[in-house]
């Protein structure tokens, strides 16, 4: 009667310890995935932000390269001639940049892209619509939020009457006074209207953190 006690017990034993072990074995299973999945998003991040700051030094190099152009040549500028970056783009984005566009407040200096496309997007705030720059109309200008200090990022920051600044191709800068700033749906364009009475104003675009909508700058130049 013992030894069939005693076996029991063993058995009991056994099967709490196997049961024990499997347990552990899930826990490692699922440690080991838990942490590749961490590494991975860790990884993915970095690449991201270095990516991104890699688009960003590309944006300083092309308002360098237009600074150093007006400075030093004796051409007269047009469209297309201030830079083309074929290198960094598709072959079917060709774009050059037209301007400058400066935000003393908020320590806002790029250089503008003269066509818009999500990898444009990505180096440099670009001209949605409108004229050129510093020329009769409504320039629009669209840059992204990435919700950091980059691009368009800081707009939330800017009050009415803060300065935005325009240089345009002939090296002429010009300041711009905000008069409105507002959240929009993303299918509104009312923005864009080139109803300027003839004056010259600048249309700041970027989306916000509130789903389908963008936070719009307007600003006109200042007498």
């Amino acid at each position: 009667m013992n030894q069939i006690l005693f076996d029991k017990n063993i058995n009991n034993n056994y099967v709490a310890s196997k049961a024990s072990t499997n347990k552990i074995y899930i826990f490692r299973i699922l440690f080991f995935i838990c942490l590749f999945l961490i590494i991975l998003l860790i990884t993915y991040y970095c690449y991201f932000w270095y990516i991104l700051n890699q688009k960003e030094d590309l944006s300083y190099s092309l308002k360098d390269s237009f600074n150093i152009r007006q400075l030093y040549s004796n051409v007269s500028y047009s469209y297309t001639t201030v830079r083309t970056l074929n290198d960094y783009v598709s072959s079917t984005s060709n774009f050059s940049v037209i301007g400058i566009v400066e935000i003393p407040k908020i320590d806002i200096s790029y250089p503008i892209l003269s066509s818009i496309s999500d990898e444009l997007l990505k180096i440099a705030p670009c001209r949605f619509y409108g004229p050129l720059p510093n020329e009769i109309g409504n320039l629009c200008i669209a840059g992204h939020n990435y919700k950091n200090s980059k691009f368009f990022s800081k707009l939330k920051n800017l009050e009415k009457n803060d300065i935005i600044k325009i240089r345009d191709l002939t090296g002429k800068n010009l300041d711009y006074v905000i008069y409105d700033i507002f959240e929009t749906s993303y299918d509104d364009i009312s923005c864009i209207s080139q109803e300027t009475n003839n004056k010259r104003e600048i249309t700041l675009i970027t989306c916000n953190t509130q789903k389908d909508k963008r936070t719009i700058v307007k600003a006109k130049e200042r007498d």
